[in-house]
């Protein structure tokens, strides 16, 4: 029985008109075999569930078809023997539940037409009311809901007068399941299942938990051959369930090990169907051809070398071999280049950038800000020195230049002068015509959405090479996943020179006296001479800092209601201290303008501010050998990864630098340990795995890319590192003989359904 949520439904006894494909009104479930089956996977909702509950699917969730339907899996199953935790139930969400009924009663409204129908149920500590209005009586629900019955209860917690309530919920009850099952002579195996595993779908206020189920119902039991898109010996190999074996099971397990086998199986599968998308797209781009960039002998990254005033870290050679063997080749390269901040990056694209000036092309480098931009230029032409400098001059392109200086740089560009060209999204401008492009450097890579990049890209004769740079360590799960056709280099070991860094938690929840020995610190540092940083999560009270895109997520809060820290506060109380009220201090936040804070950041390196209250807008692109000292507060609202970023924003020149991380989080919870973890360890691959473990992947394949690419559904990166790279070991082998997949048509189907149009789109630009 499945209780209705229109108040004024009178119920079974006056069922009114029933669209016959509607899943309320359908039997209670049964496995049937293929061939009786209709359905295939591309068969449109509507034929399976009806025109209403199909288009509530497609509004909910956006399902189309069958596939879309069972590629829905339980967010979890429930015992039927098993009550949910009452305490537990969050007020004011929708909840799915497995209770029993203690009692129900039926009594005329009071001051108006109608009834209500009142009953508890309980999980054998807790009590839950439930309430039903209706025009007329409703003594069927008395029926459904008599005590000692148990069943699943589906809708939105709310407090009424001190008693937690479900207003006209969804139900299910399991004797009338059973019940209908043996009015129907259903086979004991079919009774067995019923008593037993309960699917709780991933559910909203419109479309519940039991809708999903017998909508799947309806699909499983018309469901024809669904051709297997892992090959028949790759499954064997890997001790996979059939397909079609694996969607009954997760959706109709009898037990909790027919379900877990269903899910590693369509884990797999899903790994296996994303790596072909993925080792397509590799074996298209090596079908490009271009002009491969190969150094010339006495040219420019000969002399560039000769000049080098230190000798290049293992991993920088091993990189830069990597690269120059990839350039000189006819197609083009597409590598990512991921290192540590101040592990020497940089250098290595300079190289990359000389050899194709060699070959008389141009290299353009795309930065996120203009402040990082305005530091690539001269921190490029310091490396090149003023003869290599004058040859190849390298040209900001950027939105805040005046008309003129506009112009003189689109010339330098057009007229192939200028060999490196750097700048903001202004080098994406119709405009900006290049002589020869033959190397795109991107900076900061989750900065840039597809479309910018593919932009670019367009702006070369023929495919230009690509090298990716990114500073944000990259587990190897997700470099698989997100970046599985990109060749991958990293740079671990650090430069002679660069100085360690402290790293301090000062836990103010044990310790609030502590509070004020980190601003004597600070102004330790500033008596030195020294320069530093304070960081704060929002501009002004209740205004949190805007993410920038592709900014690292924040963790949820866990503490509380305390309002965020914020620079306009902060820096009006620092400004109070009498240590320190005699330097100069000022704000940097993303809500002033480019040109401040590009005046502001230019201030700082120059030594005329002594310390910048900030924003996460310095997590990246602030070099000021000078700085020395970090105080993040509210540290624990930042992520590993950003707290990693901010700390390596000192320290870079011949100063050790000190990072404070200020937080009120309490011991043992999971807020202290990332913050502990940071202090920990200065490895920021390390810190990048555990960051990934500690806030899970959320939308890897979306969010990091900023492409249309769906979310992961069973496969977690964090902790599937072992399948993932199976199906690619997989998946690359075979599309390297069969690059279009045509001796696998279930899998070349199965890659199409997975990539909708705009997943496809994604594909061929990122």
């Amino acid at each position: 029985m499945t209780g209705s949520s229109d108040p004024a439904d009178p119920g079974p006894a006056d069922p009114g008109p029933a669209d016959p494909a509607d899943p309320a009104r359908h039997a209670p479930r049964q496995l049937l075999s293929p061939a009786a089956g209709t359905f295939t996977l591309d068969t449109p909702l509507v034929t399976v569930v009806g025109q209403a509950t199909a288009t509530a699917l497609g509004k909910a969730f956006g399902m189309a078809n069958v596939a879309d339907l069972l590629g829905h899996y339980p967010r979890r199953y429930a015992q039927r023997g098993e009550l949910a935790p009452l305490s537990e139930l969050p007020l004011n969400e929708h909840v799915t539940i497995v209770a029993e009924v203690l009692a129900s009663s039926q009594s005329p409204m009071k001051g108006r037409p109608g009834w209500i129908v009142s009953a508890k149920i309980s999980d054998g500590r807790g009590i839950l009311a439930l309430t039903f209005f209706g025009k007329r009586r409703m003594d069927w629900r008395l029926t459904d809901l008599r005590p000692g019955v148990r069943g699943i209860f589906a809708g939105r917690v709310t407090n009424y007068k001190g008693t937690l309530q479900l207003a006209h919920p969804d139900y299910r009850t399991f004797e009338a399941e059973i019940e209908a099952a043996e009015a129907a002579e259903v086979d004991p195996k079919a009774r067995r299942m019923l008593r037993e595993v309960v699917p709780i779908y991933p559910a909203t206020a419109s479309v519940s938990s039991m809708t999903i189920e017998a909508s799947v119902e309806l699909a499983l039991q018309g469901l024809g051959d669904v051709p297997d898109p892992v090959p028949e010996e790759l499954r064997v190999e890997q001790g996979l369930l059939a397909h079609r074996d694996a969607l009954v099971l997760i959706h109709h397990p009898e037990d909790n090990e027919q379900w877990r086998g269903a899910q590693a199986t369509l884990r797999f599968t899903e790994a296996w169907v994303l790596q072909a998308a993925l080792a397509q797209k590799h074996s298209l781009a090596r079908e490009q051809l271009t002009t491969p960039r190969v150094p010339a002998p006495g040219g420019f990254l000969e002399r560039f070398d000769a000049a080098l005033p230190f000798v290049l870290t293992v991993d920088q050679e091993i990189t830069a071999a990597e690269i120059a063997f990839d350039m000189g080749q006819p197609n083009p390269m597409n590598r990512l280049l991921q290192g540590e901040v101040g592990s020497g990056k940089t250098v290595v694209a300079v190289r990359a950038m000389l050899a194709v000036a060699d070959s008389g092309g141009q290299a353009a480098l795309l930065a996120p800000t203009e402040v990082l931009a305005g530091q690539h230029v001269r921190s490029i032409v310091a490396m090149l020195g003023p003869d290599l400098a004058a040859e190849l001059m390298p040209t900001l392109l950027t939105g805040k230049l005046s008309a003129a200086e506009k112009r003189k740089a689109l010339l330098r560009v057009v007229s192939g002068h200028s060999r490196i060209v750097i700048g903001t999204h202004a080098l994406l401008s119709d405009n900006v015509t290049f002589f020869d492009l033959g190397l795109i450097v991107i900076d900061e890579q989750h900065r840039f959405g597809v479309d910018q990049r593919e932009t670019l890209r367009l702006k070369g004769d023929l495919p230009p090479h690509v090298l990716v740079l990114t500073a944000t360590p990259i587990p190897r799960t997700i470099a698989m996943t997100v970046f599985g056709d990109l060749s991958v280099s990293t740079i671990k070991i650090l430069p002679t020179g660069r100085q360690p860094i402290q790293t301090v938690v000062v836990p103010l929840d044990e310790h609030p006296e502590w509070f004020w020995e980190v601003w004597k610190r600070l102004a330790v540092e500033l008596a030195l001479g020294r320069q530093g940083f304070v960081v704060c999560p929002a501009i002004a009270p209740k205004e949190p800092e805007e993410e920038e895109p592709g900014a690292a997520p924040a963790p949820p809060p866990e503490t509380s209601a305390k309002p965020l820290i914020d620079v306009e506060t902060t820096l009006a109380n620092l400004r109070q201290l009498p240590g320190l009220s005699t330097y100069r201090l000022e704000a940097l936040h993303g809500r002033m303008t480019s040109e401040e804070k590009d005046l502001t950041m230019r201030a700082f390196a120059a030594g005329e501010i002594d310390v910048l209250v900030a924003t996460t807008v310095i997590e990246v692109g602030v070099d000021v050998p000078n700085a020395s000292a970090m105080v993040v507060l509210d540290a624990d609202r930042f992520g590993v990864s950003q707290l990693h970023q901010l700390r390596g924003r000192v320290g870079r020149g011949g100063i050790p630098g000190l990072c404070v991380l200020v937080t009120n989080a309490a011991l043992g919870s999971t807020a202290r340990e990332r913050i502990d973890a940071v202090q920990g360890t200065l490895d920021g691959f390390v810190l990048a795995d555990l960051d990934l473990r500690l806030r899970q992947e959320g939308d890897v394949l979306g969010d990091l890319q900023s492409g249309g690419m769906s979310s992961l559904r069973l496969l977690r990166v964090a902790v599937d590192g072992e399948i993932i790279a199976a199906a690619r070991a997989a998946a690359f082998s075979l599309v390297t003989g069969d690059p279009g997949l045509r001796t696998q048509p279930a899998l070349r189907e199965a890659v199409r359904r997975r990539l909708d149009e705009s997943e496809r789109t994604w594909l061929s630009k990122s």
